[in-house]
């Protein structure tokens, strides 16, 4: 989950040095959504793996 919002950062610092306003901003925005979630799911198995040990 990391890599593709990592991946999706570098496609929109590309486009944003190309000139590509729109391209950049959707994958900008994609990449904060990927982030978000793979914080979310780092947490939740950081406390059940917690628990269980």
């Amino acid at each position: 989950m990391l890599s593709w919002a990592i991946t999706f950062l570098i496609i929109a610092i590309v486009a944003a040095v190309l000139g590509f306003g729109g391209i950049a901003g959707t994958a900008t925005g994609i990449a904060k959504i990927l982030f978000v979630v793979f914080l979310v799911m780092f947490v939740v198995s950081f406390i059940m793996g917690r628990r269980r040990g």
